[in-house]
């Protein structure tokens, strides 16, 4: 069984290794930015479909955008708003961005702050992680940490085994909001968060 502690997983998502733990929606499978490979090859994920860059505070993940000033003070105004929470923001990508991280668009960068003690303390430690839904491609999300460990024998998945029900998400994805810099906020998927720009 690979449901190991918080410490573990932590120590293993440093190392590099690929980690599973909850969120404010659904469960992360997580790695670091320059590992994200790892997460298409374990989900079988088309490279096509970019990976969220999840940290735990807003300051951490601003290194990895890039606009104008009037632009930067815009999105931290709405990340203000609505980080912790369950709102992606897709925004121009710097250079800090790893290739792996969006191999086909290197462009944009989807970032989020969950609403999940347990995240944060993680990431936290770690720095921004390479996140996606804990699942198969093309698969429902996958809700239960047991159910991930089985699923994903090589992750290491943090164990709630004293309070799995207090932990886990809505089930709800976040809402997708990209920038553009024609029209503002276009909305790439409706999720969790009800957007009020």
């Amino acid at each position: 069984m690979n449901l190991v502690s918080i410490e573990i997983l932590i120590e293993g998502a440093i190392s590099g290794n690929l980690v599973s733990f909850p969120t404010d929606t659904v469960p992360a499978l997580a790695a670091r930015p320059d590992r994200a490979d790892l997460i298409f090859e374990a989900k079988g994920r088309s490279q096509e479909k970019p990976l969220i860059l999840m940290g735990a505070t807003a300051e951490s993940l601003w290194p990895y955008i890039c606009g104008r000033d009037e632009e930067l003070e815009l999105w931290q105004r709405v990340a203000k708003q609505y980080w912790p929470g369950p709102l992606t923001l897709v925004l121009p990508a710097s250079v800090m961005v790893p290739r792996v991280m969006n191999p086909i668009n290197r462009t944009t960068i989807g970032l989020r702050i969950p609403n999940c003690d347990v995240a944060r303390k993680i990431m936290d430690q770690t720095g921004p992680l390479a996140t996606t839904s804990a699942n198969l491609s093309g698969q429902p999300a996958l809700e239960g940490m047991v159910e991930i460990s089985e699923q994903f024998p090589n992750v290491l998945v943090l164990d709630l085994s004293q309070n799995e029900e207090m932990m886990l998400g809505s089930g709800v994805p976040s809402t997708v909001a990209k920038w553009n810099r024609i029209g503002g906020w276009e909305i790439l998927r409706q999720g969790a968060v009800k957007l009020e720009f």
